[in-house]
């Protein structure tokens, strides 16, 4: 008798986002019901994912420095690393201030009398100083992600550099690593049942407000969303990584879903790293470039913010000169490398490139209250930015490392 095939993940992840938009459009009338009752169970799955992110980009990026080897291979692949992420996020920008200005005419313009909104930003050199930490503990406890980054990096580096005398810690870092991606595989076998949880409150809450005078602000985000994905995400996965977008595309579905429903870039993580390695990412690699990419790559939110710049400026009847709109691409870029990969982190990022053109953050206020639906969208883009880099870093160490190979 021939065994009936069992349905994939990814499968179960797709037909548990169906479903959950079904049950929310259900209690459309009643979303209390699902806030009370059926989030509570997606939240449950986030705090999973949540408590998870500190052991697997500390494990991860210690194993990844150290199973690189070599100090300066480390230098090699770090930089690259940066330069691919803050190129894409400056691409990012400009297609998002490109199509908002486009579409600026018919934008609404919003009553901005009155409005009130609190926003936390830091100045530039804030943000470089709070990327050392002071505390170790303090860094895990906070889960403050760069700082964690840092002191993994520095621990790697040092078992590199004390040779013999590191081997029993870095057995112990690998055996924790092999532990933490044990809980990692028994907490994305949840993600069908969180993914339904968080889908059906999200639309059960947001419908009505999806059909308001915001909608085409969101579809020009969204818009900035696809072209970006389809655009540079398509070359990178076709032409940088050979991997062919047809299968990349299938290849990141289950992260893509995940970081839909739960607007983080840090939860989503070990899901990122199972997928691109699926693909034929170097775990090496992976486990090295993905904790960073989900922290310091925003492309997503950088479209974001040119979007809500744009739209803000308009309710305010400010039209940004060429100078503004560099000076947006410049904040948006550099406000990426210091705001975690947590939900909402966009808001402060928008604050911070507001203020850097003398827009009132108050105008924050108009978007707020949907922001959730920005977030969905621009977050997802940002995990999917973060596993092309890790496929195209990969394919360079290969490359790198044949060619090193033939030379000897």
């Amino acid at each position: 008798m021939k065994e009936k095939k069992k349905l994939s993940l990814p499968a179960w992840i797709l037909i548990a986002l169906v479903a959950g938009i079904l049950a929310g459009l259900c209690f459309l009338k009643n979303p209390d019901f699902t806030t009370e009752y059926i989030k509570p169970f997606g939240t449950i799955y986030i705090n999973l994912l949540k408590f998870l992110v500190v052991p697997v980009v500390l494990t991860s990026i210690i194993s990844g420095v150290v199973s690189l080897g070599d100090v300066r291979r480390v230098g090699a692949i770090g930089w690259k690393t940066i330069v691919y992420y803050l190129a894409t996020t400056v691409v990012a920008i400009v297609i998002g201030l490109i199509l908002a200005n486009i579409f600026k005419g018919v934008f609404p313009v919003l009553q901005v009398s009155g409005l009130e909104y609190e926003a936390k930003s830091s100045k530039v050199m804030d943000v470089i100083v709070n990327i050392f930490p002071s505390n170790m503990w303090g860094s895990y406890v906070d889960a403050n992600m760069l700082q964690v980054i840092v002191i993994a990096l520095f621990i790697g580096v040092a078992i590199l550099l004390a040779g013999e005398q590191a081997k029993p810690f870095n057995s112990f870092i690998e055996s924790a690593y092999a532990v933490v991606m044990k809980i990692m595989t028994m907490i994305i076998s949840i993600t069908p049942i969180g993914v339904f949880c968080l889908m059906c409150n999200v639309v059960a809450v947001n419908g009505p407000q999806i059909v308001g005078s915001l909608l085409l602000v969101i579809l020009v985000a969204y818009a900035g969303y696809i072209l970006h994905f389809l655009i540079t995400y398509g070359i990178s996965a076709q032409f940088l990584s050979k991997v062919g977008f047809g299968r990349f595309v299938k290849g990141i579905w289950p992260a893509m879903v995940v970081a839909f429903t739960t607007t983080s870039s840090a939860a989503t993580l070990p899901v990122t790293i199972e997928c691109s390695n699926d693909m034929g990412a170097d775990p090496e690699i992976s486990s090295f470039v993905l904790p960073l990419g989900a922290t310091i790559n925003m492309d997503g939110t950088a479209i974001y913010q040119g979007v809500a710049a744009i739209f803000i400026a308009t309710c305010y009847g400010v039209n940004l000169t060429l100078g503004q709109m560099a000076m947006i691409v410049l904040t948006a870029t550099l406000a990426s490398i210091g705001t975690a990969g947590a939900p909402g982190a966009g808001m402060i990022m928008l604050a911070m490139v507001l203020e850097s053109v003398g827009l009132p953050v108050e105008g924050i206020a108009l978007i707020a209250g949907v922001d959730k639906l920005f977030d969905m969208g621009r977050t997802t883009l940002n995990i999917v930015g973060d596993s092309t880099c890790a496929l195209y870093m990969s394919k360079l160490d290969k490359a790198r490392s044949e060619k090193k190979a033939v030379k000897a």
